[in-house]
């Protein structure tokens, strides 16, 4: 691939080291017949061990000036077109070839249109995502669950942290109670900033996401579930009584055997699913 200066406002870092590249095609084990979906190839470097396991791989790029050259890498001979006025172009590269890439944006995009058939096998997601949106993206992917059989992401390593948190630790938070929420969370390994250029200053890691099915802890209104989750961590040195106190009432709380007076860290997932589905009656509902 010709020569890419890797783009702040992306917050673009390349994977070019092999051994770590070896490492995360091993965790996904790739089977026949599965579609996969990478989110930021970049330039290619985990691209290439993907589209010679996968029967099927979208490939899903922000960077215009990326196109070209991943679809002249892993796409047919069939010429690049794209119209520069389009909003968001997609280029699908090599019809029958199993590889098409996508010039959007992964934080609007629609990932569940890629399944054809709908009632196809579920999509599974790998990606190394810039770490200036990688909680956005991943409460996008959240909802889009449905059609998600499971996600290998490199993050940051203090997200994963977040992620992977117990209750009563100090990471634990809105990351880790909303992710946990609606998938099993299992980091990988970690990865050190010298397998990235240009070398971030911060180490990464690798998780593993398998959406639940069904949830353990069932959710009513998953918004109002986010909210309550939201505001419970909006002040971590308040107890709920006070952090919650616009959402529902102390005894509400005391219904569910949750104590009004403990702090949001000590709640387990189980704990905030019943908070949320006991206090559904309030929304809209000023509270005394």
């Amino acid at each position: 691939m010709t020569e890419h200066h890797p783009r702040k406002r992306f917050g673009q870092n390349f994977l070019h080291d092999p051994s770590v590249i070896h490492r995360i095609l091993n965790a996904i084990a790739v089977q026949p017949n599965q579609h996969l979906v990478e989110i930021g190839p970049g330039q290619g470097a985990l691209t290439d061990g993907l589209s010679a396991l996968a029967d099927r791989l979208d490939a899903i790029e922000i960077d215009r000036d990326l196109i070209g050259p991943l679809t002249r890498r892993f796409g047919s001979d069939n010429d690049l077109d794209l119209d520069p006025s389009a909003e968001a172009a997609i280029a699908s590269a090599g019809q029958g070839s199993g590889f098409r890439i996508h010039n959007v944006d992964a934080l609007t995009f629609d990932l569940c249109s890629l399944q054809s058939p709908p009632s196809e096998s579920k999509l599974r997601l790998v990606g190394n995502l810039p770490y200036n949106i990688s909680t956005p993206l991943l409460f996008r992917f959240l909802e889009q669950a449905d059609c998600i059989e499971d996600m290998h992401l490199m993050l940051q390593k203090e997200v994963v942290d977040r992620i992977v948190a117990a209750p009563g630790t100090r990471v634990y938070g809105r990351l880790s109670v909303m992710v946990q929420s609606y998938c099993s969370a299992e980091r990988l390994f970690t990865v050190a900033p010298g397998a990235f250029r240009p070398a971030p200053k911060v180490s990464s890691a690798v998780v593993r996401l398998r959406p639940h099915r069904p949830l353990p802890y069932p959710i009513v209104d998953p918004i109002w579930h986010a909210q309550i989750v939201a505001a419970a961590f909006g002040q971590r040195r308040k107890t709920l009584r006070n952090s919650l106190s616009n959402l529902m009432t102390a005894d509400q709380m005391a219904a569910v055997g949750t104590d009004p007076g403990t702090r949001a860290e000590r709640l387990s997932i189980a704990d905030f699913a019943s908070l949320a589905n006991a206090s559904t009656a309030c929304i809209g509902q000023e509270i005394p």
